[in-house]
């Protein structure tokens, strides 16, 4: 799995864990140590299919584009993910001379079902579940005491 597929995931944890409030995406980048031209890139596929929403202006931010346990990790990953090619006889047109009498490639796809099965099973909710904790650690309280002074 890449890093823009990991932080698809830890944004969209982010905004659970942040509702009912927006969340912003230079907030988000801090919390978790990446630029914000970074988070922008990723969280452009995840809008534009609905797993979140923008809201514009003085006091816009993001929020999640469905209900948390309506996203899973399955869909959040096909989303950011380039290829699942495990090896190069997944690639169309591969020119290797074992295609078609090498098990190899029936067990990778086996495997990478098995891997689609678990992230399909977990939802965005799931993660989420434990809200107090993580957004202790994301810091989110202290930015929802600054926001109510």
């Amino acid at each position: 799995m890449t890093r823009q597929s990991n932080y698809a995931i830890r944004t969209l944890v982010y905004c659970a864990v942040n509702e009912p409030q927006l969340s912003r995406v230079a907030e988000i980048a801090k919390a978790y140590g990446i630029s914000e031209l970074f988070l922008f890139k990723l969280i452009k596929p995840l809008v534009e299919n609905g797993l979140l929403q923008t809201v514009r202006g003085r006091h816009g931010g993001i929020k999640l584009g469905k209900p948390a346990d309506q996203i899973t990790l399955l869909e959040t990953v096909r989303l950011t993910e380039e290829s699942f090619a495990l090896a190069e006889c997944f690639e169309e047109g591969a020119d290797c001379p074992l295609i078609g009498e090498c098990d190899l490639n029936a067990a990778l796809r086996e495997a990478l079902g098995a891997f689609f099965d678990v992230l399909a099973g977990y939802t965005i909710a799931d993660l989420a579940s434990k809200k107090r904790s993580i957004r202790e650690r994301l810091g989110l309280f202290e930015l929802e005491a600054a926001a109510t002074v």
